[in-house]
């Protein structure tokens, strides 16, 4: 496995499944909260083999706030596709923006690499 890429590809695919345990039960409001706080859990338990062993390879090539960061700006740009596709909401300007600025803070952490 490629540490420099692996990661990368595990963390997304851990924000999908953690932005379906987080609000994928938004579209099931009628269902029990205790229903829909087992579902979550879960799929969560799903989303830790990926986060996990994410972190581990990741960590022989990148420090723990480079990773941390890609998983914040991977959530975000998973949490704007689900949130158009799967919850049918709109993103606004001030989303696009306050995501953009996170992203440029986020790409401070990677200079002088």
């Amino acid at each position: 496995m490629n540490p420099h890429v692996a990661p990368i590809a595990m963390l997304v695919a851990s924000n999908v499944f953690m932005t379906f345990a987080w609000y994928g039960h938004l579209k099931f409001k009628a269902a029990p909260l205790w229903i829909a706080v087992f579902a979550s859990w879960g799929i969560a338990f799903v989303e830790y083999w990926f986060a996990v062993p994410a972190n581990r390879i990741g960590s022989q090539v990148y420090s723990a706030a480079e990773l941390k960061t890609m998983q914040e700006v991977i959530t975000l740009l998973v949490f704007a596709a689900f949130s158009v596709f799967y919850l049918k909401e709109s993103l606004t300007w001030n989303h696009l923006i306050g995501f953009a600025l996170i992203a440029a803070g986020a790409a401070f952490i990677f200079q002088g690499r």
